[in-house]
């Protein structure tokens, strides 16, 4: 026998017995059929947690480094809400019907807001907007890795986190950032119950209409989510996706109904962004307008829209036995109505001709079209992250259009704060006042006058000493020869056209002398309608001009 037969002999396993107690106690286990798992563990967990956290420490430090005094719409809703909540509290009568021409209810979030400014200031409110958008950055990134993976999650947080609609309304104090989260919160529900029985989706229907109630514009993205709801139970179950889908249509338009003809909101949803007379803005001056703010995020939501519909999986590892999942049809659809639902607000305005509010709008849209922007960049760096340098030029481009934009939003608003100070020992309880922008001063002055005593530059009617009635620029000519109002105060920006109408009303007018001319520095190349261009066309010196009453 040679050494090797020999050595072969005594390592031969041997048989274990019945009742042998030294069989090995120790069995290996059997070998998984992939060698790579999508199931969550503890440690991509962490890791995916981690990621989100610094996602959204980025996106916090983006909006906290904006400063400005109060804009005119941020001024608008906390005078709104400090009148409301005298109302509440005290009694006290609301002189001006805010309802009538909020783009949203004045008893949800400029309550909210009022109470905040009470305790913390304006920077307290603008943080509440910051904790929003991080809410709904959070939010995006969960219902997104549930759609689709924990990659795709994060990638769609990120991206969103640095567009300059989601900057910007971080920093604002207005009802934007609470309509978008309340959005992103029904759309997590949505996608939340898809595998729960079919009422649990009604769970959704008071958070969405909650955000139609905080800024009626919510509603145009109310069908998104009703599709959502069948859209995603179709895996689940296809016999009740169709009934999912339809109560949480009939719970939604229920409440629709109670909360307009059950309270005093009919006016103001007379009154709403969809409702307004049409603009003079161009259909091409709107859709470069809406490429340069949602562009770069929209082309990526396309292309990832078309990969998830052609390939399920990025195939990191062969498929598992029994794994499945949406259909090409399906995905083809969710892909469809994700990207289509970020056009909603740029197609309504241009249907109705304004650019007012576009910026905000564009980024209620990007919040749909973020988890599709996620898949396409999850695509383009590919499996096993193969091409993390093309993710991350994305990402800085993004970045850097982002940035840029939020900052030139911001420079775009004149500071205010010397002419806050020039004009506070002219103004009492007592007085008439004209503003480009009254409800800056409104709001920081509010402590010696009411918003009732200023009026704007965009309409007003006026009856003079012998009775007869103007209404238009006539009615500026005529309050100003009378010596009606005891200060006027211009920008030159607002209104170009009722600004030189006041102007020339003041020169050699015997009642106003110039009480001061002071100059500010702002982006942009004028406001048409209340808002200036979104894209920059340069910039321009201004200056307050400042009358008083002889």
């Amino acid at each position: 026998m040679t050494r090797t037969q020999h050595a072969s002999r005594t390592l031969s396993p041997v048989p274990a017995q019945a009742g042998d107690h030294h069989a090995p106690a120790h069995q290996p286990p059997k070998a998984p059929t992939v060698a790579w798992s999508a199931a969550g563990c503890r440690r991509r967990t962490r890791v995916s947690r981690a990621v989100l956290l610094t996602i959204l420490a980025f996106q916090a430090m983006l909006s906290l480094r904006l400063s400005n005094t109060a804009f005119e719409e941020e001024a608008l809703s906390l005078t709104a809400g400090h009148a409301e909540v005298s109302r509440l509290l005290h009694g006290t009568p609301v002189q001006i019907d805010h309802a009538a021409y909020f783009s949203g209810s004045p008893r949800l979030y400029p309550v909210l807001a009022a109470v905040v400014d009470s305790q913390f200031g304006l920077s307290g409110v603008r943080l509440l907007s910051l904790l929003f958008m991080l809410g709904t950055t959070a939010l995006l990134y969960s219902f997104t890795r549930r759609l689709f993976s924990e990659r795709a999650g994060l990638a769609a947080a990120g991206l969103f986190s640095v567009v300059q609609s989601t900057i910007v309304m971080g920093h604002f104090a207005t009802y934007d950032a609470p309509a978008v989260f309340l959005l992103a919160w029904a759309t997590w529900i949505v996608v939340r119950t898809a595998g729960m029985s079919a009422p649990s989706v009604l769970l959704a229907a008071p958070v969405a209409v909650l955000a139609v109630g905080v800024t009626y514009a919510a509603g145009l993205y109310l069908p998104t989510i009703v599709a959502l709801a069948l859209l995603t139970a179709l895996p689940h179950r296809r016999g009740g996706a169709l009934l999912r889908s339809s109560l949480l249509g009939l719970g939604v338009s229920a409440l629709l109904v109670l909360g307009v003809y059950g309270t005093d909101l009919s006016a103001g949803v007379r009154q709403a962004p969809t409702s307004r007379e049409h603009g003079s803005d161009g259909v091409v001056f709107l859709l470069e307008q809406s490429v340069a703010w949602g562009g770069p995020l929209f082309l990526a939501a396309v292309a990832g829209a078309i990969s998830y519909a052609r390939r399920h999986r990025l195939h990191e590892s062969p498929p598992a036995p029994g794994a499945g999942g949406p259909g090409p049809v399906q995905r083809s659809l969710l892909g469809a109505l994700l990207c289509a639902t970020a056009l909603l607000a740029p197609a309504y305005q241009m249907h109705s001709g304004t650019v007012v509010a576009l910026f905000e709008h564009v980024g209620f849209g990007l919040l749909f079209a973020a988890p599709m922007a996620g898949v396409g960049l999850t695509r383009l760096v590919g499996a096993h992250f193969r091409h993390t340098h093309l993710g991350i030029a994305l990402w800085s481009a993004m970045l850097c259009i982002g940035m840029a934009q939020a900052d030139w939003r911001l420079e775009s608003r004149p500071d205010s704060s010397t002419m806050i100070r020039t004009i506070s020992s002219h103004v009492d309880r007592e007085g008439h006042y004209l503003s480009s922008t009254p409800e800056v001063p409104a709001y920081h002055l509010r402590d010696r006058t009411s918003h009732r005593q200023w009026q704007g530059v965009f309409g007003m009617q006026y009856t003079d000493r012998r009775g007869a009635r103007h209404t238009g620029a006539d009615a500026y000519r005529q309050a100003l020869r009378d010596g009606e109002f005891d200060l006027v105060v211009l920008d030159g920006v607002t209104n170009p056209r009722m600004n030189g109408v006041i102007a020339d009303a003041l020169e050699r007018n015997p009642h106003y002398r110039l009480l001061a001319a002071l100059p500010f520095h702002s982006a942009g190349d004028g406001v048409r309608d209340h808002l200036l261009r979104a894209v920059p066309r340069g910039e321009h010196d201004g200056r307050y001009r400042i009358w008083s009453r002889r």
